[in-house]
């Protein structure tokens, strides 16, 4: 079976990806600059590598065939990404996957630039590569809900929707596209249904037993029109099968709820 290096991979994606590449019989290498220690797994391997300054990163990458490049930060991602591009070509590394996000060429966050320009970056490395782009993760607007929350009065994006993946789907389909030939830029993958962020927040809060007053809140500047646009999402491709209910169903023992789907 095939060498695969995961970065990022004591990640919430990078676990999943990790687990299901065990699954298939593959030897798998995790690069994260906090490796879990004693993983009691035989194939499995974990490097302490710091994507920022590369240290640790040649022998991790040595004898490697496929790097399934889920590491990600809120900056720096552009030079970490050079990084891991520069040693995979001078270790002979065939295929170079790497997981993106709807809309980073059209949604003109700093983030989704940097994302955009890690996505050029391996298309002119030289090597096999792959992109996928999804729509956001279900764990996302999970933490994003908790976290606003924390007050008695929730700001809510107002004429903004999304359509939420479940990282297990995302990590299954980043797996067998690691096992193939690089493809490209690949079909990309949201979730089963699209639903407004106040039903999504008010689901959340539901399923947490919590109450909040939910505001309207608009989100001004090029940002906020480009999601009202509906350029975070992909219906044309809702190949993703658990719902957003499903998920929070999974989390609180409850019956998945999937809501009502459109604007």
């Amino acid at each position: 079976m095939t060498t695969i290096l995961v970065t990022g991979g004591t990640g919430t994606l990078g676990r999943a990806v990790v687990d299901r590449l065990l699954a298939a019989g593959h030897d798998v290498r995790t690069l994260s600059r906090r490796p879990h220690p004693g993983t009691g797994r035989p194939r499995l391997h974990a490097y302490a590598v710091d994507l920022r300054d590369g240290s640790g990163l040649a022998p991790a990458v040595a004898g490697v065939e496929t790097v399934v490049h889920c590491a990600s930060a809120p900056t720096g991602d552009t030079e970490a990404a050079g990084r891991l591009v520069e040693a995979a070509l001078t270790a002979g590394v065939r295929h170079l996957v790497y997981i993106s996000i709807v809309g980073v060429d059209r949604i003109p966050l700093g983030y989704y630039r940097a994302k955009h320009e890690v996505e050029r970056l391996i298309e002119d490395s030289g090597l096999g590569w792959t992109v996928l782009r999804t729509t956001q993760f279900h764990d996302l607007l999970l933490r994003l809900v908790k976290a606003g929350a924390r007050l008695p009065v929730m700001p809510v994006p107002t004429g903004v929707r999304f359509q939420p993946v479940d990282v297990r789907e995302v990590a299954g389909r980043l797996v067998e596209l690691a096992s193939a030939e690089p493809a490209g830029r690949v079909a990309d993958l949201g979730g089963p249904e699209t639903r407004t962020a106040r039903d999504l927040v008010r689901d959340t809060l539901r399923a947490g037993g919590r109450r909040r007053l939910l505001v309207p809140l608009w989100v001004p500047g090029g940002v906020g029109a480009a999601l009202r646009r509906g350029e975070n999402l992909a219906p044309e491709h809702a190949d993703g099968t658990i719902s957003y209910g499903d998920f929070l169903a999974e989390r609180t023992g409850g019956s998945g709820r999937g809501g009502r789907a459109g604007g």
